[in-house]
């Protein structure tokens, strides 16, 4: 269970598995902000609280002084934080498969409410259950076993 909220960890883990991720970068109280935003490719980005949960301290910063300003707030509570390319396509939803044991026993699809990039239930997204492609199934047995867990909502 700590292994999997720890935001940091997760993503080191996931991509030397090999799980496709968003471009990523640690961000903890640096004064170079503009390599932070210049490393993910520019903005529009996504920041997130390391200790943030169900979407909160997850920020879209669509400009370059939205991002600065954000990073600079995040860095004068000494908070830890990563940036992210900001996926676009993605249109405020995301997929999620449940996994038990080795086998995925259901997925969904969550899509934020309009207006809201964010697909956290909790933020007024929605839910349908869906079917997954080989792919998506393939990735999430990846991403459960990456993670060492025998239970996983990815």
């Amino acid at each position: 269970m700590v292994r999997s909220r720890d935001k940091l960890n997760s993503l080191q883990l996931l991509a030397r598995a090999g799980v496709g991720l968003p471009k990523t970068v640690f961000t903890n109280c640096t004064k170079d902000i503009e390599h932070v935003i210049d490393s993910i490719g520019g903005t529009p980005l996504v920041l997130k609280l390391l200790e943030g949960t169900q979407g909160l301290g997850v920020v879209l910063a669509e400009t370059q002084n939205a991002a600065t300003s954000v990073l600079k707030a995040f860095n004068g509570l000494g908070a830890r934080a990563i940036a992210q390319e900001f996926i676009k396509e993605a249109d405020g939803a995301d997929i999620r498969a449940f996994v038990v044991d080795g086998n995925v026993i259901g997925a969904i699809k969550r899509q934020g409410k309009k207006g809201e990039f964010r697909s956290n239930l909790h933020r007024g997204g929605s839910a349908i259950i869906i079917e997954l492609t080989d792919e998506e199934e393939k990735t999430a047995l990846k991403a459960t076993k990456a993670m060492g867990l025998g239970i996983a909502g990815c």
